[in-house]
């Protein structure tokens, strides 16, 4: 049994990794590795998700069944027992699946039609959340001789999740500063972005079509692991979401947005399309497809994920949306209600939250389209 010093030590580690704004794929492996120390696991599923949607982003994986990744997504979106939306705010945001059904894994099902064909005798998950949104969330699984998670593990990965979850949310915020930076270059060196893309799928999220600006933007996301590594995951899971919404399994809206490089963000929506198509000689019917919609991401939306990963206040944000508008001090103070004392205020406060010195810069770090200056030190000056 690991002792509460090392447990404790292992946490100190985990926190000061989680302060150094390190990118997300490094951090999450590091991570990985610090927490295989304390709790053992035979494969692992990380995503990181929309902050908003709590829809799944450029995951990280180690499963012995890659060839059934739209089979695994799905089930994983359809399975209430320990899902990551029903941690959040868990005073313990960890579950460990033998608790979550009462020690009887068979009602869950991602592992009664999936994980018990590989082994699997338990998986640990949790979630990684704060007030300002859902930064992802972590599967552990255990096989073979391995048995279940015990309590001890569980508490240490709960205890692991808030420090991971603030931690995820400053890489994101180091993110939006490395797309501001890309997206420096000369306007006629800025790539153009493919127009909007639709994809279908059927119920088992195979692709049925494609529009054909689709493989453009595939190019840009994720690709899957083979044999799908022509299907982004973050098209699968936008769909899952989908599919989880209709069946009652949570509310959370099927959208996503996805930095792609070079300052640019796309969106990810997922409906089910509204014709059905007549099988077996027209004596049933298939369900509708589902479309994915892919798209360059609206100013609107990338000001949210932006605000939410620099931690601002709702009256901040608010702000932030009327600036990019264009009003000036005397505008955004009748919009808001506020002063324009108390607007210049507000504006030194995110000011200090962004690390910028200026509206100019704010305007181009949140939006990604010039390069952003180094935060301000304590005595330089500051443009509200």
């Amino acid at each position: 049994m690991t002792s509460s010093w090392a447990l404790h030590r292992s946490l100190e580690r985990i926190g000061k990794l989680c302060g150094a704004a390190l990118e997300d794929h490094e951090l999450r492996r590091q991570a990985l590795d610090e927490l295989a120390v304390i709790v053992p696991f035979s494969a692992y599923a990380w995503p990181l998700s929309d902050p908003e949607s709590a829809t799944g982003v450029s995951p990280m994986a180690r499963i012995p069944c890659p060839e059934e990744l739209p089979e695994l997504i799905r089930l994983k979106y359809l399975t209430p027992a320990g899902r990551w939306t029903a941690l959040m705010g868990q005073r313990r945001p960890a579950m460990s699946l033998l608790a979550a059904t009462g020690g009887e894994p068979s009602r869950s099902l991602l592992w009664d039609r999936l994980l018990r064909r590989f082994g699997v005798t338990d998986m640990l998950s949790t979630v990684f959340a704060d007030k300002y949104g859902c930064w992802g969330w972590l599967d552990l699984w255990r096989s073979g001789a391995g048995g279940g998670f015990p309590e001890a593990e569980t508490a240490y990965l709960g205890a692991a999740a808030p420090l991971l979850a603030g931690g995820l949310r400053r890489s994101r915020a180091a993110q939006c500063r490395r797309d501001a930076a890309d997206g420096a270059a000369p306007q006629a060196a800025r790539r153009t972005l493919p127009e909007q893309a639709v994809l279908t799928l059927d119920e088992g999220m195979a692709v049925l079509g494609q529009t054909a600006s689709a493989g453009e933007w595939l190019e840009l996301l994720q690709r899957g692991p083979r044999p799908y590594q022509g299907v982004p995951a973050e098209v699968l899971n936008v769909a899952a979401q989908l599919l989880a919404r209709e069946a009652g399994v949570d509310s959370h809206p099927a959208m996503s947005r996805v930095p792609v490089g070079s300052g640019d963000w796309a969106l990810l929506r997922s409906t089910r399309m509204d014709s059905a198509t007549r099988i077996d000689g027209g004596r049933s019917r298939a369900a509708p497809p589902l479309a994915v919609t892919i798209q360059v991401c609206p100013a609107a939306d990338r000001l949210e994920v932006f605000a939410r990963c620099f931690a601002l206040t709702g009256q901040q944000r608010r702000l932030l949306v009327l600036a990019v508008g264009g009003l000036n001090t005397a505008g955004l103070a009748a919009a808001l209600r506020i002063s324009p004392y108390t607007v210049q205020d507000q504006f030194k406060a995110v000011f200090a939250a962004c690390g910028v010195r200026s509206r100019s810069a704010l305007l181009a770090l949140a939006l990604g389209t010039a390069a952003v200056p180094p935060p301000a030190g304590p005595d330089a000056p500051v443009e509200s």
